[in-house]
């Protein structure tokens, strides 16, 4: 695997201790043709009264709750193994002591440590035949993602893809729900088809839908859902220049709060770690989500080294991640 690292420095930029979470999906309304997903969804910038241009990576002066990191994407073709230096750490063995997550393009997977911030290329999704738009994993940390027109079991190790179905149209936005949610005994792979919440069978690729969101809002990227807590990034009424960050019901998909602006548009990836909510937006940018009572604090993560011409398209982490920090 190639090794995107990043440096400890961040930590200190950030002031903060990042035990954090990754988790990224994304929700999309049709296929531009050239295998990425096209949003309904007015450009990739931020909302400037709240948060500087989030792709330049500059640091804002005006708003004093995000610290933006002054490194911007760079160009790592010279590079044999691309480095987005966020700090090391071995990750150990067994599944279950691995504090990971994990964010992909259509074509790429990357998983994120978020203890150290240690980003890995595990590689190309090998086998898929389309773009992947969303990846979800169970308690187990099961990986499955869709592209629009098939559902796949994606080896979380490798990117190895196994087609489960190409019949049928898939949502962008992608996350299991623990059980006794929407089924009382097992966890079920859910997402949202613009304000529609569907449950997909994980081994037929039936969809059925369980409910919807209301208040004019549609979904924008992605869901995630831990033990207590589900979210989604939406648009809508009071969120048509940023995407807004949403707890909802996942029993049927009702919105239960609006915390409001993440400061970035087209959050096509979300995903959560030790109480802290991960994003990933289309413009490449990767940023942490702080929860207060009723709105939330977004901080740019820097990526000196990434990839030229990054894009996210989804991301997503098991249900079993821990729902509080430490």
């Amino acid at each position: 695997m190639a090794t995107l690292s990043s440096t400890s420095p961040l930590t200190a930029a950030l002031g903060l201790t990042l035990t954090t979470v990754l988790a990224v999906g994304l929700v999309a309304c049709s296929d531009d043709g050239d295998g990425s997903p096209t949003y309904a969804t007015a450009g990739m910038g931020t909302d400037s009264t709240a948060n500087d241009d989030a792709s330049d990576g500059e640091s804002t002066d005006e708003e004093s709750t995000e610290e933006v990191g002054e490194d911007g994407p760079e160009d790592s073709s010279d590079d044999e193994e691309a480095k987005l230096d966020m700090g090391s750490q071995d990750l150990g063995e067994g599944l279950m002591e691995v504090a990971e997550v994990f964010g992909h393009s259509g074509q790429v997977l990357y998983r994120l440590d978020p203890e150290t911030l240690e980003v890995e290329e595990v590689g190309p999704f090998d086998g898929c035949t389309a773009s992947i738009i969303d990846v979800a994993l169970d308690a187990d940390s099961n990986m499955y993602g869709t592209a629009f027109g098939s559902l796949w079991a994606i080896d979380r190790e490798t990117g190895d893809c196994t087609l489960i179905t190409d019949e049928g149209s898939f949502t962008t936005s992608l996350s299991f729900v623990p059980a006794g949610t929407v089924d009382p005994d097992e966890e079920a792979l859910v997402g949202f088809d613009d304000d529609q919440y569907v449950r997909i069978d994980t081994e037929t690729g039936a969809i059925t839908t369980l409910g919807s969101l209301g208040d004019g809002l549609e979904s924008s990227g992605d869901i995630v859902s831990v033990v207590g807590k589900t979210y989604l990034t939406v648009r809508g009424p009071g969120c048509e220049d940023t995407d807004c960050i949403v707890e909802i019901d996942p029993s049927d998909g009702s919105v239960l709060k609006n915390f409001g602006s993440v400061g970035y548009d087209q959050v096509f990836g979300l995903a959560f770690w030790g109480g802290r909510a991960y994003g990933f937006a289309r413009e490449g940018a990767l940023f942490e989500i702080q929860f207060g009572d009723d709105s939330v604090i977004w901080t740019s993560i820097p990526m000196p080294g990434a990839p030229a011409n990054l894009e996210f398209y989804g991301a997503g982490s098991t249900t079993s991640a821990p729902p509080l920090e430490g």
